[in-house]
């Protein structure tokens, strides 16, 4: 992947350690696209240091002219044993069975983290952010959840072929249901 122009952001690949080099920035974006409370980005940090390290990791963010984050977008190869494997495989077979989740959690990239600055959301960095991601995935599906409602998130993933695997999901520690989307690759 190289710099792509999006708009008002240039879109690049980041490595693991270009990530670490602005992670509390990416983290602070994350928090304020998420609408979550301060602590979170010191909560999520460790996770995003680990999710790193898993097999297949790629990310690629969205820079503005200053050279601050507008979006940030990662993933990696999802497998048995990983926490949300787990629990998304577990919820399928409770709503559709072992055929569902045999299908759809084999061969699949976890779209972990899209996130846009709300003063850059509207402007296709998103959409710009997940395209460049799954360029050259190497998997048959790829995967996320996200907050149920109606989101510029949701008419993103609808816009681009996202189906429903799982809906009103709640995961272990958060209260609030989360969908399940996928769509088979390339895109």
């Amino acid at each position: 992947m190289t710099a792509v122009p999006s708009h008002r952001s240039q879109l690049v690949e980041l490595t693991a350690d270009g990530l670490r080099s602005r992670l509390y920035e990416a983290l602070g974006l994350y928090v304020t696209a998420m609408g979550y409370p301060k602590g979170t980005a010191e909560q999520r940090a460790p996770m995003w240091l680990a999710h790193m390290l898993r097999e297949g990791w790629r990310c690629v963010a969205a820079l503005d002219a200053a050279d601050r984050l507008t979006g940030i977008c990662y993933g990696y190869q999802g497998s048995p044993g990983q926490w949300w494997h787990e629990q998304v495989r577990r919820g399928v077979i409770e709503f559709d069975g072992p055929g569902p989740a045999d299908e759809w959690m084999s061969d699949y990239f976890e779209l972990t983290e899209l996130h846009v600055r709300p003063d850059s959301q509207g402007q296709g960095t998103g959409e710009h952010l997940l395209r460049l991601l799954m360029e050259g995935v190497p998997n048959g599906r790829v995967l996320l959840s996200t907050p149920e409602g109606r989101t510029r998130a949701w008419r993103l993933y609808r816009r681009v072929g996202f189906v429903d695997v799982l809906r009103n999901y709640r995961f272990a520690g958060d209260p609030r249901p989360f969908a399940v989307l996928g769509r088979t690759l390339p895109m």
